[in-house]
């Protein structure tokens, strides 16, 4: 049985040895592979634009901006034939982004609905947040919801994930672990 961690290291490991060299600075270990039932997201860093120390922040954003864009346009083609192949070694969407000075851009990446019940009270959140402004509807609410307890909460979501990785390696151990013997009755010899 392979762990999450172990096909996510396996994801990492496959697109770490894909990618051409150049692209990233860094390479290998600074790129970041997110993987999740649908889609696996690949970011990496790019070169920041030289611009003077006396530019504007705005010249500053832009100079940004037209850096992650030339990236964009040219590396398309070699991005989408890496993206097939990855879509279908391992089954899933491929999505691409970069780090730029301070900017994480994504490009295109999908946008999976969630189905959930909740509560009135629940459901008023919701509402507030769509009345106050905040979000246009419940979905964008919802989304916006989400991120914030992502962003606030990602000491605790480590240790959740940390806690999930030690379940699946004492089910591995466990009696219908890889190790076990599948003969019911059998006995140690």
């Amino acid at each position: 049985m392979t762990t999450r961690d172990e096909y996510d290291e396996k994801v990492r490991g496959w697109f770490t040895g894909r990618l051409p060299d150049g692209w990233f600075e860094g390479e290998g270990s600074t790129v970041e592979v997110a993987v999740d039932r649908e889609e696996i997201t690949v970011v990496g860093r790019i070169p920041a634009p030289s611009t003077g120390a006396d530019v504007s922040a705005a010249e500053r954003a832009a100079a940004v901006d037209g850096k992650v864009k030339a990236f964009r346009e040219d590396t398309r083609d070699r991005r989408m034939a890496i993206a097939r192949e990855a879509e279908h070694r391992f089954g899933r969407k491929v999505a691409w982004g970069v780090r730029c000075d301070e900017r994480r851009v994504l490009f295109t990446h999908l946008s999976v609905p969630v189905m959930t019940r909740l509560r009135q009270p629940e459901r008023r959140v919701l509402d507030t947040l769509v009345e106050a402004g905040v979000a246009r509807s419940r979905s964008e609410a919802l989304a916006w919801s989400v991120r914030l307890v992502g962003k606030h909460a990602q000491e605790w979501l480590g240790e959740l994930r940390s806690a999930m990785e030690q379940v699946d390696r004492v089910r591995a151990t466990g009696p219908d672990g890889p190790d076990s013997d599948p003969r019911p009755d059998a006995q140690a010899e």
